[in-house]
């Protein structure tokens, strides 16, 4: 009694709802815990809290095949039969995200083409990540618009096999749907505008130059204006002349009286060098004849010493006592009168 469907449940794709799940994934649901404790005499209300608890998506996994909790609550969707403004508001839900994931694949499996098409294509937009479970029991990541891409374009997800829809272009031409309009476009279309816009710009901004360009070319030389018949200048005209020629000459002879000045302030500098440099030469020859004259004197002392030297029988001078001085003026005194010289 607890796996039959309510009542008053409709008859989905001219069968029950339970039957759109496999007969070997359902009786594996059905024999799983967590759909005895967790899904036993749940209502829509109910549900809810279930939902917003899930971890991941997936479908069956392991050697034993085993379901997943979000495979286990489709199913009990499937028999309980919610109204559908619930499933509108479960792919409204942006603050859960496995709670819109768990809503799409109810409407895919129940909705009609049209309801799959108006209520999964705006979640193109979702961008939110995703994990589910694969057969062997490992985790992957996927974004929400992955999942409902292949909710539309694929035949299998979440190991169930989804019925088929028409294709959007059947009932595009059928008046059905609205041809759709994607946010990529609006992108595009932004872009070419920024484009032409820029293109122009550039535009206008060479033309206006070309247009200067041809102007200036255009426009005729300037001839100079002829000599006769030209207007006096007026006194007031002639005395302002007149005036600016006196400061200008003024001008020129103040600059030529200092260029002059500096001129002959430079002579004097110069020649005032040059004396300088003569008194300092002369003085260095002055005293160059000086020191020759010093070492001339030297010399001659030096010559007279030898002489003396020659005539005291080239003795050297050594300090005499007061006899021996006495003595060798005698000896003078005696060799100017020619008589023999006394010994000591």
């Amino acid at each position: 009694m607890a796996n039959r469907t309510v009542k008053d449940a409709h008859s989905i794709k001219g069968t029950n709802p339970q039957y759109l799940i496999e007969k070997i994934t359902r009786t594996r649901i059905y024999e799983c815990r967590y759909w005895k404790e967790e899904c036993f005499a749940l209502t829509a209300e109910l549900l809810v809290d279930k939902a917003m608890g899930l971890k991941y998506i997936g479908g069956v996994y392991g050697g034993n095949i085993k379901p997943a909790p979000f495979l286990c609550l489709l199913l009990k969707m499937l028999q309980i039969q919610p109204e559908k403004d619930i499933i509108v508001e479960f792919i409204r839900n942006e603050d859960f995200k496995y709670v819109r994931a768990l809503g799409s694949l109810y409407m895919r499996l129940t909705g009609t083409s049209i309801d799959c098409y108006k209520y999964l294509e705006p979640l193109y937009l979702d961008y939110r990540k995703l994990k589910r479970q694969k057969n062997d029991g490992s985790f992957e990541l996927l974004h929400m618009d992955e999942f409902i891409d292949e909710l539309i374009r694929e035949e299998r997800v979440c190991d169930i096999i989804l019925p088929r829809i028409q294709k959007r272009n059947v009932l595009e031409e059928s008046n059905l749907l609205d041809t759709r309009v994607s946010a990529l476009d609006e992108d595009l279309d932004e872009m070419e505008t920024d484009e032409e816009e820029d293109i122009m710009d550039i535009y206008k901004a060479a033309s206006s130059e070309k247009r200067k360009i041809n102007r200036e070319l255009d426009r005729p030389a300037r001839s100079p204006s002829p000599t006769r018949g030209r207007r006096s200048p007026s006194p007031h005209h002639r005395d302002r002349d007149r005036g600016r020629k006196r400061s200008r000459s003024r001008e020129r002879t103040d600059k030529d009286r200092k260029s002059d000045k500096k001129h002959k302030e430079d002579d004097k500098k110069h020649k005032d060098d040059d004396r300088k440099h003569k008194s300092s030469k002369s003085s260095k020859d002055h005293r160059s004849d000086r020191d020759k004259d010093r070492d001339r004197g030297r010399e001659d002392d030096r010559h007279k010493d030898r002489h003396r030297h020659r005539d005291h029988g080239g003795r050297p001078d050594k300090k005499m006592s007061k006899d021996e001085q006495e003595i060798q003026e005698a000896n003078e005194l005696r060799a100017k009168l020619g008589m023999a010289p006394l010994r000591p």
